[in-house]
């Protein structure tokens, strides 16, 4: 099966070219560093002990921000790597002042740039966060004898149904694997099930706050503005759930003078689109990166700027998710719940199911289906009270976690 897994890559690898141009074209792939996919590094590997973070995106790489930020002072680790396939992760890491971690693109799973990849950074372990499960890189990783954790791991039925229909290449996979920390129930079973051996479940990390930046700055010259607004949030939307939330806009306007929705759409090349179908439906629609010094009159606040979604989430004191009206399984509404806002989301948040049984049982969210429930079902007063034990919840899993990834660090470490 893995012969099979490489024969079919090496295919796609002879349409990369093409495939490369139209992402960089698109504002989906950076230009000059795409060449990292390939296993080409364009960082340089210091001297000592490295630990390897990888996670898909900009969520799995924000959920580990804690981690980093307190690694970062550990002196036994002298450097720390974390990959992504995004280009939107690899610009939200550029806010934080880290000074011996650096990012790189995750390689593409080929054998030739797995070995390549390994081989010049050399990691003491490797940390795979939620669903990134790559076969041929755990393959490398064994060989090496390299530590491998599957963190904050997630698996979906779907998935897990997936892996059990090639149950004999699954358990060449999954048994690579050092240690799983699951961030559910349903998750752990399936582990058990696929076999990995050492499974320690301590919670979902999503919890943990991820940093202590100042958030009150959203942007000086509109911060009187905001005041004078009544503001609620959408975040993370794809495409067709804009149109959704401009609907509630609309009917919500019907009976709330000065209000301002504020769209955090989850891939800001689409802006341009999003501004058009907003004139199109009659509604004032302006940037975040725009030099516009009033909202009088706008309907519409596009934030079209990476790295800037929790700022937005401390103002609304209602925040709709996106990936929940079409079938993307939702995102994480955890961040917005720490600051007390009412959390609403459409019905397909299977990617969340755990985190919103929880919200759910504490009255934050609620589920909507149409525009007109949405608007009906919009607030503009926090829940503080709810968002504080929310954030016990994340600094409690968050000193578990570390608390163990220390012993297993300081006993290999040790054998070194």
């Amino acid at each position: 099966m893995i012969v099979i897994y490489q024969i079919i890559l090496t295919v796609l690898l002879l349409f990369s070219p093409i495939i490369i141009i139209f992402r960089v074209f698109k504002n989906k792939e950076d230009n000059r560093r795409f060449v990292e996919k390939f296993g080409i590094s364009t960082k340089k590997r210091r001297q000592g002990k490295l630990v390897w973070f990888h996670g898909a995106s900009v969520g799995e790489i924000l959920s580990i921000i804690p981690l980093i930020k307190n690694y970062e002072k550990d002196n036994s680790i002298n450097q720390i790597l974390i990959t992504s396939s995004t280009l939107s992760s690899s610009k939200i890491l550029k806010k934080y002042n880290f000074k011996k971690t650096v990012h790189q693109f995750y390689p593409i799973d080929y054998f030739f740039f797995t070995k390549k990849f390994l081989n010049y950074w050399s990691p003491n372990f490797a940390i795979f966060i939620e669903s990134e499960i790559w076969p041929w890189m755990f393959k490398d990783i064994s060989e090496k004898n390299i530590p491998l954790i599957l963190f904050n791991a997630r698996l979906t039925k779907k998935t897990f149904m997936r892996w059990m229909k090639i149950k004999n290449f699954s358990k060449s996979v999954f048994g690579n694997i050092t240690k799983a920390y699951p961030q559910n129930q349903e998750t752990k079973e399936y582990l058990k099930k696929l076999e990995v051996e050492k499974i320690n479940y301590l919670g979902n990390l999503k919890f943990a706050k991820s940093d202590k930046e100042n958030l009150d700055k959203v942007s000086n010259k509109l911060k009187s503005e905001f005041k004078r607004k009544k503001i609620w949030v959408a975040s993370s939307t794809h495409e067709n759930e804009e149109l959704f939330c401009a609907k509630a806009h609309i009917e919500l306007r019907k009976k709330i003078r000065n209000l301002l929705t504020i769209i955090i759409p989850r891939h800001i090349h689409r802006t341009k689109d999003i501004i058009s179908l907003m004139e199109n439906l009659g509604l004032k629609a302006t940037c975040h990166s725009s030099t516009l010094k009033n909202l009088k009159n706008i309907d519409i606040y596009i934030v079209d700027t990476y790295g800037e979604t929790k700022k937005f989430h401390k103002i609304g004191s209602t925040v709709f998710l996106g990936g929940s009206i079409i079938k993307r399984g939702g995102q994480n509404p955890l961040e917005a719940a720490r600051f007390g806002a009412k959390i609403l989301h459409g019905p397909n948040v299977n990617n969340f199911t755990e985190i919103y049984k929880l919200l759910k049982f504490y009255n934050v969210s609620k589920k909507i289906n149409s525009p007109n429930e949405l608007a009906s079902s919009i607030v503009f007063k926090k829940n503080k009270s709810t968002g504080n034990r929310i954030k016990k919840i994340g600094e409690n899993i968050l000193k578990k976690t570390i608390k163990d990834l220390d012993k297993i660090f300081n006993n290999e470490f040790k054998k070194a």
